[in-house]
């Protein structure tokens, strides 16, 4: 069987996240997905420790491990080489390894790919745990803890579950409903990524600085897409010792790197999505949720305009 989607994800010295990541994004966890409908193409950015592909195969059979020696720290060049790499028509890119998956995150997105030729199809993102990773050290938050919460909800189990447990991502703070920065998991049609050119390697800060945003607003932008944003699924940032992890985001450099490639402050997507998905019992009160930040995000963004004008 010809898989109809390949994901491609990047990983980092990730032994402990990598393989729950795997886990989520094979058949049997995802729903609606059979054996050999989905291609995983791991993209080893050059970890002290190099990833092991017999392990993940015992995850996901189909899982294929590619690795980057001289790796540079952004995982642009990474993720380029992944994409290049994988043979389905849609291809889906998780840039940062340490990623669950919902269970329906696969299927959803290969039926809003079939809404139009052109498609952009983003995901928003949650940090497991009851605050954003980089508040964790001061909540008391770490891996013994993550660990617990999962063995908890027995997430493999319901994979919805994770809704219940988690904390929306600093990208993804104002919900479904209003405009995302970036998308934790997007996926493409494989002409799409070669159309735009996949990532650009100029964002060249350790993990990448915006290169992510970047991404999704130049794929928002190519002309006639439909954008999409999956609805009632997303992705789990796991704790670990990356930049969301650490506290040692510096927004204003990223920033700055941003205006120094591009000549502007980076501005997040405003076209209106179309939204594909389920909405499961566990997720009702998120919608909800994110209907008031909608309104909220709304009012803000009103009130920027009037102080504009004065």
């Amino acid at each position: 069987m010809n898989a109809s989607l390949s994901v491609v994800v990047v990983a980092y010295d990730m032994a402990r996240e990598l393989p729950r990541t795997i886990r989520s994004l094979a058949p049997g966890y995802q729903q609606g997905i059979a054996a050999g409908e989905v291609e995983l193409v791991v993209v080893d950015n050059g970890s002290a420790f190099p990833v092991d592909q017999a392990a993940l195969r015992e995850l996901a059979p189909d899982v294929r491990v590619v690795r980057i020696d001289d790796a540079p720290p952004s995982p642009a060049h990474a993720a380029n080489v992944g994409i290049a790499q994988a043979t389905a028509d849609l291809v889906g890119l998780v840039v940062d390894g340490a990623r669950l998956a919902s269970p329906g995150l696969l299927s959803t997105a290969r039926s809003a790919a079939r809404l139009a030729e052109r498609v952009v199809i983003g995901s928003l993102g949650w940090h497991l745990g009851p605050v954003r990773h980089i508040d964790a050290a001061e909540a008391g938050y770490d891996r013994e803890a993550e660990d617990a919460l999962l063995d908890a909800i027995d997430w493999p189990a319901d994979g919805y579950r994770l809704f219940e447990v988690s904390t929306l991502g600093g990208s993804s703070a104002w919900g479904w409903f209003s405009p995302i920065p970036e998308s934790s998991a997007l996926f493409l049609p494989a002409a799409l990524w070669q159309e735009l050119g996949g990532l650009d390697e100029r964002f060249a800060l350790p993990g990448g600085g915006l290169v992510n945003h970047d991404l999704y607003a130049r794929a928002a932008a190519l002309p006639d897409v439909d954008l999409v944003t999956l609805l009632g699924e997303g992705t789990f940032h796991q704790h670990h010792g990356g930049s969301a992890t650490s506290g040692r985001i510096d927004f204003e450099a990223l920033q700055a790197d941003y205006v120094a490639l591009r000549g502007a402050p980076y501005q997040a997507p405003t076209d209106a999505p179309i939204y594909v998905g389920r909405v499961p019992e566990v997720v009702q009160p998120l919608v909800a949720e994110s209907v008031a930040l909608a309104a909220s995000y709304r009012a803000r963004q009103r009130a920027k305009e009037g102080r504009a004008e004065r």
